[in-house]
């Protein structure tokens, strides 16, 4: 093994997604040495073209959202044989924010508080004023466009100007406006002018996944690498990290990593480690860095590590128009949202509520599936017509529930799966409960009234699938108490205190909403924790 402990920076990131990118930034802006291991590479922009007739099969043969079905060299299996849903990544520079969709939200001050209002989940070591400055920095950084001035929000304006709104969206204002419900110009992480190095969105509906070919999209690879490189951040590629050092005291000396070119293993000595490898790499991470003095898993003493996962609930609800619109052009993420059924609805059964979020449905392959549409276009004649009745004329409102923590809800190592280097792989453990059945079914049913209203002729609620899993979150949870939490309010272990984990793996609660704000202003704010505590930050003999 190369020890490479002549190597010591101040910290070391595993993982370059939207964590790791924004910690990396504003450590490095404050003078701090920074190593970022990333196990996979660049996204290969090149190896499809927009413009190509068979654009929309190749995006999802090369661009999957699901690891287990692209299975590209920096992918690891994932079992997910005992999961309701299967979960969504992108492994590579950039992260998921490759392939998300830019939907772009900040919590509401009530989701901090869920265990006091409704006696659920776990409050948050923070409140909202507490991250809304690091919200309005990591939009800037990210080019967030939207309107300012939502009522369901304490007052904030996203830095770009919002998309222009077309059709459909005219069509779903008024028919709110009528049935008295909220409804919002979308805030989307994608540029309507030029902003930050970043090009205004042309809007041809290639934007979900590779990214996108205008560079309009707020993926960290694009607003975050360039610039993180120029201030001195090592980024290495092709670099898997197998688990986090720790000396006899417990405190992190750095990662063992295995280079995937050359099969040799190296160890990255740091004074602290940061782990942003999402809501499966980072629990697998801890867990597979046990020892004598963490028989468990590292950080584990609560045996909470892996525990308390959450992947949003989600439904989707289609209407159909008789008039021609631009629904298929882009941006894919949301054009508009609406939160009016986000707190927990008297009543009803089921507590907390959702976000709908208005989309287009895309290309022509995105009318003629089973899923969303229930059923496939058919054949000849039949075919035809079914692309002529969706394409271009229909809508779809996306449903982003709240999922409840549950500790059996779980991350944890699989006793025989390994991935290509031998490093044991993650079996996740989910089952949505009744809470999350009644939520989606009643939401469903009032989108459908909402889609009625604006003028469709029919409603089409898609079928149960697995392959919703966009939000992985919860894992690694953060709170003020040790005994019941992973990490503290900024992200430090309780057991480790120069060990930090930053990405969606913290949060105790889901929120109702995108998660990629709240992940983005967490890093930002304990990034800067890091930066300003630094004389104080304890760290190993070994690395001082």
């Amino acid at each position: 093994m190369n020890t490479g402990t002549k190597d010591i920076v101040d910290a070391v990131i595993v993982g370059s997604g939207p964590s790791g990118a924004i910690a990396a930034r504003r450590l490095a802006e404050a003078g701090l040495s920074v190593v970022c291991l990333e196990q996979g590479e660049y996204p290969n922009y090149t190896s499809i073209n927009f413009d190509e007739p068979t654009f929309e099969l190749k995006r999802d043969q090369v661009f999957s959202w699901y690891p287990n079905r692209r299975m590209n060299a920096a992918d690891y299996p994932i079992n997910d044989e005992e999961s309701d849903v299967a979960p969504f990544m992108w492994n590579g520079v950039g992260g998921s924010s490759v392939i998300y969709a830019a939907a772009w939200h900040r919590f509401q001050p009530s989701n901090f508080r869920v265990k006091t209002l409704d006696g659920v989940g776990a409050d948050w070591p923070l409140t909202y004023d507490d991250l809304a400055p690091y919200y309005a920095r990591a939009e800037e950084q990210m080019s967030v466009s939207g309107v300012g001035g939502d009522p369901s929000y304490p007052p904030f304006d996203p830095p770009l100007p919002p998309m222009p709104m077309g059709v459909i969206d005219k069509k779903l204002f008024a028919a709110h406006k009528r049935l008295g419900w909220h409804i919002w110009p979308g805030t989307n992480a994608i540029a309507t002018v030029k902003h930050n190095g970043m090009n205004p969105c042309v809007r041809r509906g290639a934007c979900m996944a590779p990214a996108c070919f205008d560079g309009a999209k707020g993926s960290v690879d694009r607003t975050h690498w360039p610039t993180n490189i120029k201030l001195g951040v090592k980024l290495v590629q092709r670099a898997r990290v197998s688990r986090v050092e720790t000396d006899p005291s417990g405190l992190a000396t750095g990662v063992t990593y295995i280079d995937r070119e050359s099969g040799k293993t190296h160890f990255q000595a740091g004074r602290i480690v940061i782990v942003s490898a999402n809501g499966i790499g980072s629990p697998r991470i801890l867990l597979n860095s046990h020892s004598a003095k963490f028989p468990k898993g590292l950080a584990n003493s609560s045996d909470m590590v892996g525990r308390h996962l959450m992947m949003h609930p989600h439904g989707m609800v289609m209407g159909l128009f008789d008039d021609h619109f631009d629904s298929w052009q882009g941006p894919t993420g949301q054009r508009a949202y609406s939160q009016q059924f986000t707190e927990t609805q008297p009543g009803v059964g089921f507590v907390r509520g959702a976000k709908w979020q208005l989309m287009g449905t895309g290309g022509p392959l995105g009318t003629i599936g089973v899923w969303p549409w229930g059923k496939r276009a058919g054949w000849g004649a039949e075919f035809h017509k079914t692309v002529h009745k969706r394409f271009g004329r229909s809508a779809m409102w996306s449903i982003i529930g709240e999922d409840l923590p549950n500790p059996e809800n779980r991350v944890v190592i699989d006793p025989v799966l390994k991935d290509a280097d031998g490093i044991p792989a993650p079996k996740v453990i989910y089952r949505c409960d009744d809470n999350s059945r009644k939520l989606v079914k009643w939401h469903e049913e009032h989108a459908a009234i909402s889609m009625r209203e604006a003028g469709a002729y029919e409603t089409v609620i898609a079928p149960d699938s697995r392959e919703t899993g966009w939000h992985i979150l919860g894992s690694v949870r953060m709170g003020a108490d040790p005994a019941t939490s992973v990490v503290d309010g900024f992200g430090r272990a309780h057991d480790v205190p120069n060990l930090f984990v930053m990405d969606g793996s913290v949060m105790p609660t889901s929120g109702p909403v995108n998660p990629t704000g709240t992940v983005a202003a967490l890093a930002l704010r304990n990034a800067e924790a890091i930066v300003n505590s630094r004389r104080d930050q304890k760290v190993s003999s070994k690395v001082a």
